[in-house]
């Protein structure tokens, strides 16, 4: 069985940073002229807090050749980022507001200039081979998914298990709070269990991700040992459901998320590094926040990709630099943002935020669907206790929704509605969040 997740995930909202687009480093390769860029994410703490959240989710910040995911050094900070002393910086920083920190751990593969890989390279007969898998039928080594400049590792080497070990622990005896792995799927869950024992014996309180992009999630979180994995599941069927206007994907989606949380808290999500910016994924702007909601009202530990939270809009593609309008710089400070994204979006996430905060059994929450047709979702989300239960009531259509049972309790947030008496009205393309007061039949239960 997967350790159990430390108690202060519980409370964590993720503010997800890739690091070396936020500060405008060059990723192609070019120019890799150091600079303390890092501590440029210093003002940028507050802006975390302000929106409400409590934790900074870093991307690569490890020695590589382009992109961060092409690694050289995992004992050396980017140099186009900074220094050991920079990252320190700003994890003590953090600390000192009270903000948790994640770094993301590329061990499926290595870049080009690995040392090792170059030894291996220009000397067959080394050692350094052992620490990479064969491509099959050749001498070459196996690369990731295809991509050429990304070396596949061996993990049924020991000696690859035990340099990842000592990577972990080097970064969490300097202060990070958690780890992304990240392509842990394409990873055996043996060797997550074999480097993260000794992790968590010198740093019982860390939290660990794996990046899972489909798959036996369950499986995935037991075997590897780890305390939860990233729910594309869910984000799928967010945004899609939203876009196709087909709620009935979202409520199936939901059938499966809350299978998840019966085994453990999933790493929930709306945008992220590698995917379309939510508000590109989503054609209609009335429906932007409706996307959103479910973020913070479903059981999970959520994360929001910086931008999001300003209704940024950028379109991931298939091509070489595919990435980069979805990993914009930001300018020095909040203050200086001269934002084109939705005015609302900020504000939204604030409320949303907030909400979860007054209730944070939302953490370990299920859902129950009232009632759902392509163009409305009403969902009763309950915890443990008879008094955690709200009513959360989307709608996408040209006419007004009623919901009268659950029966409505304490307004909470919303647009476009309000209480009727004993009956929620939630008008066109309006959602609503609202406390529950229970069935007809009686005081609501978990599903």
């Amino acid at each position: 069985m997967a350790p159990r997740a430390p108690s202060w995930t519980e409370h964590v909202v993720w503010w997800h940073v890739y690091p070396l687009g936020f500060v405008g480093a060059d990723t192609t390769g070019a120019d890799r002229s150091p600079a303390p860029r890092l501590l440029d994410l210093v003002p940028w703490l507050d802006h975390l807090l302000a929106l409400g959240a409590n934790g900074l989710a870093l991307g690569p910040v490890f020695a590589s050749s382009t992109h961060g995911y092409d690694t050289i050094d995992w004992f050396s900070v980017d140099p186009r980022l900074g220094t050991e002393s920079d990252l320190v910086t700003l994890i003590e920083t953090a600390h000192s507001k009270g903000i948790k920190v994640m770094l993301d751990g590329v061990f499926n593969h290595v870049g080009p200039e690995f040392p090792e890989l170059v030894e291996a390279r220009r000397e067959p007969a080394s050692a350094a081979t052992e620490l990479f898998r064969r491509g099959s039928g050749t001498d070459a080594f196996a690369t990731f998914e295809g991509h050429g400049g990304l070396i596949a590792l061996d993990h049924a080497s020991p000696e690859v298990a035990r340099r990842v070990t000592d990577v972990l622990t080097y970064w969490s005896d300097r202060g990070a709070d958690a780890w992304r792995l990240d392509a842990a799927y394409a990873v055996p869950s043996a060797f997550w269990a074999t480097v993260l024992p000794p992790l968590r014996h010198r740093h019982p309180d860390v939290y660990v991700v794996g990046e899972v992009l489909h798959g036996d999630y369950v499986a995935a979180v037991r075997d590897g040992g780890l305390d939860s994995v990233t729910q594309y599941e869910l984000w799928q069927g967010i945004w899609h459901a939203v876009d196709e206007v087909n709620f009935f994907e979202l409520d199936w989606a939901l059938t499966r998320h809350n299978e998840f949380l019966d085994a453990f808290v999933p790493f929930t999500f709306v945008g992220n590094h590698d995917v379309t910016r939510i508000a590109s994924q989503i054609h209609d702007e009335r429906h932007h926040a409706h996307a959103i909601v479910p973020l913070f009202v479903l059981g999970g530990t959520p994360s929001v990709y910086y931008g999001d939270e300003f209704g940024l809009r950028a379109v991931k593609e298939a091509r070489v630099g595919g990435d980069d309008a979805v990993r914009p710089a930001f300018p020095p400070t909040p203050a200086e943002a001269p934002w084109a994204g939705a005015p609302d979006a900020f504000p939204l996430h604030q409320q949303l935020i907030g909400v979860r905060r007054r209730n944070p059994w939302l953490h370990t929450a299920c859902s129950r669907t009232v009632s759902v047709t392509n163009e409305s979702l009403v969902l009763e989300v309950t915890g443990d206790g008879p008094a955690e239960a709200l009513v959360v009531a989307l709608n996408l259509g040209d006419s007004e929704l009623r919901v009268s049972d659950p029966a409505p309790g304490e307004w909470l947030t919303g647009r476009d509605a309000g209480l009727d008496g004993p009956t929620l009205s939630v008008g066109p393309h309006g959602w609503a969040v609202v406390a529950s007061l229970g069935h007809a039949a009686g005081a609501p239960v978990r599903p």
